[in-house]
């Protein structure tokens, strides 16, 4: 293997993992933390790697592995932390055995996300320490680092990430895998078993551990001051350390590492030797509020945005008065996120757009759904809460006011939080329609496997978790399983389970269009003497459908994967099957 390579940021965490002698890794995929457990299973040799089903699952697992002394680590997107601070608040108090460390992957610009939360915040009110890289290298070092600091101050560890961290490159150099000696674990339930007795006497410890962090950060490498031209001081972290370089050359800088706590005597420092102090931080002012807290006067949310990520042009035009001209900027057509070609959410949401109903939505590719021309999710809110939130409509307007309204969630999803959600429409007698779109995967992520895919992270062969036999072993009667392609039988089973008078579930079944080893059994042509110009096919919005000069539609066979839904809403017999030459993908 080469000493030094182009790496992802991902890609790096996931070898600074390897190298720190980590033993066991739990997590949930969630753009962009995702790759970093499917770049870590190249280790398995060396590294237990799984999905867990949710990230709260994730990260106590995580903390089993750290209690009996072993090195562990956990992550997820920041929506996930929010799940997994139930066990997260506690650990703190805990501390640790074996090594824990948890990287969190923020979404400043909300690429992938549905909110815009900062990391750093949940950290601080958790007292864990926060390292942010701002590159590979960075992010593999800092790993590893992060594993020496949560052993030598018994305390779990965050490494924040960010969309442009986790997907951009750098060239990092290489180092062996350390092999790190377990510890022993010691029955001590005074440390472990966080009773109110026990929690009231841990509390003070964790508050004089981040002192101590604080003042020892001051002296610690990753936290580094840059002084060139005096009269501009710029502190910063991540990926933003790059932009203030590239816009700022001039200016010192004090570059931190460790972002929580912070070290207050170098910052203190470096603002008595600077004339005028910037902060200089993507998304919530953490830093800026507390270096004010101490007296310091400085310049930072109040000219610069509270949202979305930075750039270097922003900054040239806040803080230098720089307007930067973006006309020659290359027009590209407005290409907004759709269904895949074939995909079998398509059909279930044209059977529902023709019934004219709502959908209480989830997280998931399905979530799509929203947009038009389908147009049949209300509301999506976070994982699992398509179900909660039906619940909650039911039990405030009353049954029939949800008689046209389905909880649309996903296999994965239902399985990450749906079913306690279900459980509860269970145990309170809701009279609501669940719908779980089942197509085999963990779709929106790029294909991670889940507990009902029948494969684990490592690529092991399980026995799949039977969804049907979950909601009836809660106690169900109606559940009802169907092809997501059975456009009839979609109707009929819509009909009769809406306007029964109990709680019912129609698993719609077909698997991703992209899944690997999914046969494309037919294609499709339009008959133009027989097409009427009606327009019904394009209904559902599929991106492989088109129309021609004359009117007629048009099927691009490149982009058509054979799922046959305009084939069955023809009414005129237009569009036609014929064999395809693709047996698989």
């Amino acid at each position: 293997m080469k000493d030094r390579i182009t790496m992802l940021g991902n890609e790096a965490i996931a070898r600074g993992i390897y190298e720190a002698g980590v033993k066991v890794s739990s997590a949930y995929p969630g753009t962009p933390s995702t790759e970093i457990s499917e770049y870590l299973s190249d280790y398995k040799d060396d590294v237990y790697s799984e999905w867990a089903p949710n990230e709260k699952v994730a990260v106590e697992v995580a903390i089993g592995a750290s209690m009996v002394g072993v090195r562990s680590f956990a992550c997820m997107k920041h929506v996930g932390l929010n799940v997994a601070a139930d066990p997260l608040y506690t650990a703190s108090y805990i501390g640790v055995n074996g090594g824990l460390v948890l990287t969190v992957a923020d979404d400043p610009g909300m690429y992938s996300s549905q909110n815009e939360q900062d990391t750093r915040a949940v950290a601080r009110a958790a007292h864990i320490p926060v390292l942010e890289p701002s590159n590979s290298q960075e992010a593999k070092d800092m790993t590893v680092l992060a594993y020496d600091l949560s052993e030598e101050y018994d305390t779990p560890v965050i490494l924040r990430t960010t969309t442009r961290l986790a997907h951009s490159q750098s060239v990092v150099e290489l180092k062996d895998r350390r092999e790190v000696q377990d510890r022993e674990y010691i029955k001590n339930p005074q440390k472990n078993v966080m009773v109110p007795a026990n929690a009231k006497l841990k509390h003070p410890l964790v508050v004089e551990r981040n002192k101590k962090l604080s003042e020892a950060a001051s002296e610690m490498d990753i936290n580094f001051i840059e002084y060139n031209d005096r009269s501009m001081g710029i502190i910063t972290s991540g990926i933003p350390y790059l932009y203030v370089k590239e816009v700022f050359p001039k200016a010192s800088v004090l570059k931190l590492g460790l972002v929580n706590p912070l070290p207050r005597k170098l910052i203190e420092d470096f603002a008595k030797n600077v004339d005028k102090l910037y902060v200089i931080e993507e998304l919530d002012p953490i830093i800026e509020e507390q270096v004010k807290s101490w007296g310091i006067e400085v310049v930072g949310k109040d000219i610069l945005p509270l949202v979305g990520e930075y750039s270097a042009n922003m900054l040239r035009e806040k803080i230098l008065g720089e307007k930067v001209d973006s006309s020659l900027k290359a027009e590209a057509p407005v290409r907004p996120p759709i269904l895949c070609p074939g995909c079998p959410h398509r059909s279930v949401y044209s059977v529902m757009n023709k019934l004219k109903l709502h959908g209480a939505g989830d997280i998931g590719c399905y979530t799509l759904g929203a947009g038009a021309p389908l147009q049949t999710i209300d509301s999506t809110i976070c994982m699992g809460a398509s179900i909660s939130s039906l619940h909650g409509m039911e039990k405030a307007k009353g049954s029939e006011f949800i008689k046209d309204w389905v909880a649309v969630i996903g296999d994965s999803t239902f399985l990450h939080t749906g079913i306690n959600s279900l459980m509860n429409m269970v145990y309170n007698k809701s009279k609501g329609t669940v719908l779980i779109l089942d197509n085999s995967i963990t779709a929106m992520t790029g294909h991670q496997e889940n507990p009902a895919t029948g494969k684990t992270l490592m690529g092991e062969d399980v026995s799949p978790i039977d969804i049907k036999k979950i909601c009836e072993a809660m106690g169900i009667n109606r559940v009802k399983e169907i092809s997501s392609f059975d456009l009839e039988g979609l109707t009929k089973t819509f009909k009769e389970e809406l306007s029964s008078n109990e709680l019912s579930v129609i698993i719609a079944k077909a698997p991703c269009v992209l899944l690997k080893g999914v046969a494309i059994k037919n294609q499709y042509v339009v008959n133009k003497e027989k097409c009427r110009k009606c327009g019904l096919c394009m209904k559902p919005g599929c991106p492989a459908l088109t129309k021609d000069e004359d009117g007629s539609t048009k099927i691009n066979d490149t982009m058509c994967n054979g799922c046959g839904l305009c084939f069955r809403l023809c009414p005129f017999d237009a569009i036609e099957k014929v064999e395809s030459v693709i047996d698989s993908l």
